[in-house]
């Protein structure tokens, strides 16, 4: 059974706080790999590259988006990103025109009536997250880390899971160790178990292990299922 996590609806002290301003009952013990230092730099610089040569993509995407339903090609989204301070991501519309005007933040889940039939295909392809490269450009993300988890909803999780915004001690990631070896969430134990390796990629992280993490992510793109192409990555199995 799927889990509709539902978020409070926005309101001034429904937001969490900056790290400057954080709760002392939550006190981040990560230590980041001095390898975050060189993704700070080289994460634009190769998030330009592949964000020039998708755009013909992109473009084409977005003009069969607007062709096939009502509303806007690109869908703009409030996250959470480093240090709790919320940034607005980019996605490729796959959902239906005000599709949370009646039920608020919640979480998608299997069969999501929502979504529309091209935006069912973009997400199994995982297209609709091309337009994020623009959010890598301009330094809000990186390619690979933690998941970038709604204010709204972020703040109802971090209540069950003490440790959860360990998490925003780095850049979030279109992709992660989190992502490709671990499912969609449908309970919070799958939330506990993507914090678990969020936290454990944000203290081991190097350039072989988001190298593996990168093909790891191509393979799935590419349709082979996700126990193998872990297998073949050489990451842990779930």
């Amino acid at each position: 059974m799927s889990l509709a996590l539902k978020a409070r609806r926005a309101r001034p002290h429904g937001l969490p706080p900056p790290l400057d301003d954080k709760p002392k009952d939550h006190v981040c013990r990560l230590r980041p790999t001095a390898y975050f230092r060189w993704k700070v730099v080289l994460g634009p610089v190769v998030g330009t590259v592949l964000l020039v040569l998708s755009l013909p993509i992109m473009a084409l995407l977005i003009v069969l988006v607007r062709l096939t339903s009502e509303g806007p090609g690109v869908y703009r989204q409030a996250r959470l990103g480093k240090d709790r301070r919320t940034f607005t991501m980019y996605k490729i519309r796959t959902m239906t025109e005000d599709a949370e005007s009646e039920c608020g933040a919640v979480w998608a889940k299997p069969n999501d009536p929502r979504v529309t039939r091209i935006g069912k295909i973009l997400r199994r392809l995982h297209l609709d997250e091309l337009p994020q490269l623009i959010n890598v450009v301009r330094g809000d993300m990186s390619l690979i880390g933690p998941r970038p988890e709604r204010p709204e909803i972020a703040c109802v999780l971090a209540e069950k899971i003490p440790a959860y915004f360990d998490r925003c001690a780095v850049r979030p990631g279109i992709t992660g160790a989190a992502q490709v070896i671990l499912g969609a969430d449908e309970d919070l134990d799958d939330v506990r178990r993507k914090v678990r390796l969020d936290t454990a990629y944000i203290e081991r992280a190097s350039l072989w292990l988001d190298i593996r993490i990168l093909w790891a992510t191509w393979q799935r793109v590419c349709g082979l299922r996700s126990k193998h192409s872990i297998r073949i990555s050489g990451l842990p199995q779930p």
